[in-house]
C-alpha cells in the first residue's frame, strides 16, 4: 500500500488557487452555524434592545423613549427585591453546591472507592433529568399534606416542616438546584483532576503526604481554572433562576409573587401584564449586572490564587 502524496501547486497562482479552495470549503463549514447563531441569539438579542427603547401606549402606538425604561428598571423597588433574593441565594447555594462537587470529585479521583463509575453516574444523573421535572417531583416532596417528606415526619410521631413557606421557600430552591448541578459541576472537576500528571501525586507520596493533604496542596491548585469555571457558570444560573419560582407558585401563590426572581418578574411583565418594552429592559439591565458580578467574582478569585 503507498503512501498518500501532497500535491504542491508549481506555480504562485496554483497555489493562491487551492488557497482558496480550501477557505471556501472552511466558510461551507462555519456558515450553518453562523446562519443559525446569527438567527436564532443576535436577531433575537437586537430585536429585544430595540424594544426596550421605546413605550406601547394607547394614543400613538409605539413612542420612542430611549433608556427611560432602563431609568425606570434602576429605580424599580420589586426589581431589586429580586436581585436581593438572587443574592442570598447567590452566596449560600453556590459555595455549597460546588464544596460538593469538588469533595465528590476528589473522591472518585483517589481510585479507593468501590463502585465509583456507579456512584459517577448516580451523583450526575439528576442533570440529565429535565428541570422542569426536577421541579415538579420535588414540589411534590415538599407538599405540606401529600408531600413524601411530610409523611416520613408524620410515621415517626414528628410535625413536618413547612418548606413551601416564606421562610423555607428560598431553601427549598436552592435544594432544587444543587440536586441537580452538583453532577454536572463534578464531571467538570473530575475531568479536569483525571489531566493531572501522575508524577505530581507519586512525589507528593514519596515525601510523605496522605490522600487528603495530596488532594489539598497537590489536587486542588491543579484544577483551579476548573473551579473557576464552575464558579462562573454557576453565577450566571443564579441569576437565571425561574423554572423553580414559576412552577412552585401553584403550590404556594401566596409566597412566590409575580417580582420573586428577575427572570420571573421579566416574564410576568411581558405575558402577563403586556409591559413587553420594559420587560426587554429588565432582561437587558439583568444580563448587565450578571456581566458585572461575574467579572468581578472571576477578578475576585484570581487575586486571592496570585497571593496564595
Amino acid at each position: 500500500m503507498t503512501a498518500p502524496t501532497l500535491t504542491v501547486p508549481r506555480s504562485r497562482a496554483g497555489f493562491k488557487a487551492q488557497q482558496r479552495r480550501l477557505n471556501a470549503t472552511a466558510y461551507g463549514f462555519i456558515t450553518p452555524f453562523m446562519v443559525f447563531f446569527i438567527t436564532m441569539l443576535v436577531v433575537p438579542i437586537l430585536y429585544a434592545l430595540y424594544l426596550s427603547l421605546f413605550q406601547s401606549q394607547l394614543i400613538g402606538g409605539q413612542t420612542f423613549v430611549g433608556f427611560a425604561n432602563y431609568a425606570q428598571t434602576f429605580t424599580d423597588p420589586k426589581f431589586y427585591e429580586g436581585l436581593g433574593r438572587i443574592g442570598l441565594y447567590l452566596v449560600i447555594q453556590v459555595p455549597i453546591m460546588l464544596a460538593l462537587a469538588l469533595f465528590f470529585a476528589l473522591v472518585i479521583d483517589s481510585g479507593r472507592l468501590k463502585g465509583a463509575k456507579f456512584v459517577r453516574l448516580a451523583i450526575f444523573a439528576p442533570y440529565a433529568i429535565p428541570g422542569v421535572i426536577s421541579t415538579l417531583v420535588w414540589g411534590y416532596f415538599y407538599g405540606s399534606n401529600f408531600g413524601l417528606i411530610s409523611q416520613l415526619f408524620h410515621a415517626v410521631g414528628l410535625s413536618a416542616p413547612d418548606l413551601l413557606s416564606q421562610k423555607n421557600m428560598l431553601g427549598s430552591m436552592m435544594n432544587i438546584s444543587t440536586w441537580e448541578f452538583v453532577g454536572y459541576n463534578m464531571i467538570i472537576i473530575y475531568a479536569a483532576l483525571r489531566s493531572i500528571p501522575t508524577e505530581l501525586f507519586d512525589a507528593a507520596e514519596m515525601d510523605g503526604a496522605g490522600q487528603w493533604r495530596i488532594a489539598w496542596s497537590v489536587k486542588v491548585p491543579a484544577v483551579r481554572s476548573a473551579i473557576m469555571l464552575c464558579v462562573i457558570f454557576s453565577v450566571i444560573g443564579s441569576f437565571q433562576l425561574f423554572t423553580e419560582p414559576s412552577l412552585l407558585v401553584t403550590l404556594a401563590p401566596t409566597v412566590i409573587d409575580t417580582q420573586y426572581t428577575p427572570t420571573y418578574y421579566a416574564y410576568n411583565l411581558a405575558f402577563t401584564n403586556h409591559e413587553t418594552n420594559y420587560a426587554a429592559a429588565i432582561a437587558f439591565s439583568l444580563g448587565i449586572f450578571t456581566a458585572i458580578v461575574s467579572y468581578i467574582v472571576q477578578l475576585t478569585v484570581q487575586r486571592r490564587a496570585e497571593r496564595a
